[in-house]
């Protein structure tokens, strides 16, 4: 059974940190691309960022780069974003979902349905 859970949601003040953890199973881990995307509520899905494990290779949105880092431990099978800095318009459902790593590449990489599997999501509410 394909699994994506994600974790450590929550409510912090403006500024501060979180840590959201991605674990998958199921699948293998190393032919998919990771990436987490994030909907506020009335707006659309976005893409926030993107790692491929077997390069390592890391995208970012625009809106995040500098703040928010992603990485990947896999030997667990296990995405990570960090977030500093946060600013309410961080808040959202943070969503984390892989796809095959040719197919959600290049302009292609924000695609929402060319991901093959999601997270049910946890909240990340940035208060100010």
């Amino acid at each position: 059974e394909v699994q994506l859970v994600e974790s450590g949601g929550g409510l912090v003040q403006v500024g501060g940190s979180l840590r959201l953890s991605c674990a998958a199973s199921g699948f293998a881990f190393d032919d998919y691309a990771i990436a987490w995307f994030r909907q506020a509520p009335g707006k659309e899905r976005e893409g926030v960022s993107k790692i491929t494990s077997s390069d390592g290779s890391t995208y970012y949105a625009d809106s995040v780069k500098g703040r928010f880092t992603i990485s990947s431990d896999n030997a667990k099978n296990t995405v990570y974003l960090q977030m500093n800095s946060l600013k309410p318009e961080d808040t959202a459902v943070y969503y984390c979902a892989a796809g095959p790593v040719a197919v959600v590449a290049g302009i292609n990489r924000w695609t929402v349905g060319w991901y093959d599997y999601w997270g049910q999501g946890t909240q990340v509410t940035v208060s100010s």
